[in-house]
């Protein structure tokens, strides 16, 4: 194959790659042959440099290295691209395993760190706490990718990669690439200004554009003098546009068309996409259809938009859905809602945020200087500073983070929208024979008969989820430890316990806290949450719409609280989850969905279902 062939092959499958970038064009053929050819030729046209502060002190911010230029460059020279060679490429729950595993890594990052310590392990905790001054991120998108292999990657570069320092004013870019072929990943490097000889090599580690200058700042933070760690970190409800962008519009229901639908007395037929309902909705007032045009229900386990076109069309019709629903079960949005019940002023002691049920939260993507500044005022009273960060819309704990270092919250809103949320330090436990005492959280259905008026319902037989390994305040990366969801982990034993037999055993773990008492305190949260996220209209809030009827699922951990010098146990909402999986309720409780229908579309009592 001769050259253009090459070139042009090469083209047809990183030409995206290329574009997406920003790579210019006139360096595309120099980067398809230094690939082709596994040319690492930086050397020619760089040196890396030791910085020296001789008596001056160096201060945390300040860089290591410095990369020099030992010639002219001009921009517009096609020959001018780099490939640049990743020297580690990790997953953030397995820094440590990686170090502890492979000695030569250990070694060859305590010297691109300039650590030395007397001990491994101590050398493992210095490289593990200051890897974030070096580590990038890339994330695959596509969407024959699965979600697992669309979780953000981080990596180090090579020495000369990672001695390239910060400039907001950058002589050149790198930009991650990945070489299909050999399935490769590298790091591109090329000049966007001209360089002369022995001018220092520099790049933005902060590249966009941020609506809030103040966000840069607070992400340049592991490079850069940061001055704003005494700032107000309160929080107001963001505008109209916010809880619109990135949602495909919702149209709303014609009310008027909808004052005087009654439900048919006959057997309401069911369309469902979950094929959980199909095999479980066994009662005599439902029938199962497979045709959406005959159907009474739809139940549909994508999300539904058009609720305007369906009042017009088929009133008669119900939806599982609510138009604007996502104010709940989106997490950012979902903590902003809760605020609306915040009813007293922050303690200055404790700094302590209400309403108590929300553990504190922050926007990474625009509150990111809040939570710095919140961070800081917390560490000097010598509070708790762990967090728990979290994309705004994925479940299972992808991509979900423990930390307690600033670093790495500050270098996390480059990974795609999260939030953080403060880690839940003192959590009630439970004893599990065998293990000790172990984290769990309770994950109570909830159904969403109307709004205006608002009716909500809670399915009493609630679940559990429960860690594997003892609890305390340490090994973060430890999965099993911290985290509750075992379902979807290899190799991780699934511990059940239903309802009935954990309040039993709850009794004896804990005879001064009934649990018809904490469960009270559970319910008035999820009634107050629903409260708050119908007191506004759309898109602020759920609206109205008499079509529709929702199932949910809320997530919740108990915290011990001290209020009037008594201890409390505190519920904590972590989530609320659409189309939650709900096959274990069927497997323990076989009239799942007959109670749940009947409430929902019969005006039914039924006894395992309390109105809230």
């Amino acid at each position: 194959m001769d050259g253009i062939s090459k070139f042009n092959e090469f083209l047809a499958i990183h030409k995206p790659q290329l574009v997406l970038s920003g790579v210019p064009e006139h360096f595309w053929h120099t980067i398809s042959k230094k690939l082709q050819d596994q040319i690492f030729d930086s050397g020619l046209s760089f040196q890396l440099v030791q910085i020296d502060y001789e008596d001056v002190e160096r201060k945390p911010y300040d860089p290591l290295w410095s990369v020099i230029a030992i010639q002219d460059i001009d921009r517009n020279d096609p020959t001018h691209i780099y490939l640049i060679d990743h020297a580690w490429t990790f997953k953030v729950s397995h820094i440590k395993s990686n170090l502890r595993n492979v000695p030569s890594l250990l070694e060859r990052m305590c010297n691109l760190m300039q650590i030395s310590c007397d001990t491994t392990e101590e050398q493992i905790e210095e490289v593990s706490k200051n890897v974030w001054k070096f580590a990038n991120t890339y994330s695959i998108g596509g969407n024959e990718f699965s979600i697992e292999d669309r979780v953000p990657v981080w990596y180090i570069m090579d020495e000369l990669g990672s001695g390239i320092t910060h400039s907001d004013n950058p002589n050149f870019r790198t930009v991650p690439f990945i070489h299909v072929p050999d399935q490769v990943t590298y790091t591109l490097l090329f000049p966007t200004k001209d360089v002369e000889e022995g001018e220092t090599v520099t790049r933005n580690f902060v590249e966009g554009h941020y609506q809030d200058p103040m966000q840069r700042e607070a992400m340049l933070i592991p490079w850069k003098h940061y001055g704003h760690f005494d700032d107000v970190f309160t929080q107001d409800e963001p505008n109209r546009k916010y809880f619109l962008e990135g949602h495909l519009i919702e149209t709303l229901p014609d009310l008027d068309l909808l004052e005087h639908t009654q439900i048919s007395t006959r057997p309401l037929k069911v369309y469902s996409e979950y094929d959980i309902i199909n095999e479980h909705l066994t009662s005599s007032a439902f029938e199962i259809v497979d045709n959406e045009n005959e159907a009474d229900i739809l139940w549909y386990t994508s999300h539904f938009k058009t609720f305007k076109e369906l009042s017009i069309d088929t009133p008669h019709k119900f939806v599982n859905q609510f138009p604007f629903e996502y104010v709940v079960t989106i997490k950012d949005l979902l903590a902003i809602v809760a605020r609306r019940l915040a009813h007293k002023t922050i303690d200055l002691s404790e700094l302590e945020t209400t309403p108590l049920w929300l553990p504190t939260t922050f926007n990474m993507k625009t509150e990111l200087p809040k939570l710095v500044a919140y961070y800081m005022q917390r560490k000097r009273l010598g509070l708790n500073n762990h967090w728990i960060c979290k994309p705004y819309n994925l479940a299972r704990g992808l991509d979900t983070y423990i930390t307690d270092n600033l670093d790495f919250l500050c270098r996390l809103p480059l990974t795609g929208p999260k939030i953080a949320q403060k880690y839940i330090e003192n959590p009630v436990l439970f004893q599990r024979p065998d293990v000790g005492l172990v984290k769990f959280d309770v994950r109570y259905v909830i159904l969403l008969k109307s709004v205006d008026p608002t009716q909500v319902y809670v399915y009493n037989n609630f679940f559990l989820r429960f860690a594997n390994k003892e609890y305390d305040l340490s090994n973060f990366e430890d999965y099993e430890k911290h985290f509750t969801v075992m379902n979807y982990t290899e190799g991780a034993p699934l511990y059940k316990l239903l309802c009935e037999d954990f309040i039993k055993e709850w009794g004896n773990q804990y005879h001064d806290y009934n649990w018809k008492d904490v469960e009270k305190s559970i319910f008035n949260m999820i009634k107050e949450l629903f409260m708050a996220a119908t007191s506004k209209p759309p898109p602020f809030g759920i609206a109205k719409s008499p079509q529709s009827r929702a199932l949910y699922a809320a997530d919740i951990m108990l915290s011990w609280h001290e209020c009037n010098g008594k201890k409390i146990m505190q519920p904590k909402l972590l989530e609320v989850n659409w189309m939650p999986d709900c096959k274990r309720a069927c497997d323990y409780y076989p009239d799942f969905y007959n109670d749940i229908f009947s409430v929902l579309f019969l005006d039914k009592s039924v006894d395992t279902c309390t109105q809230i």
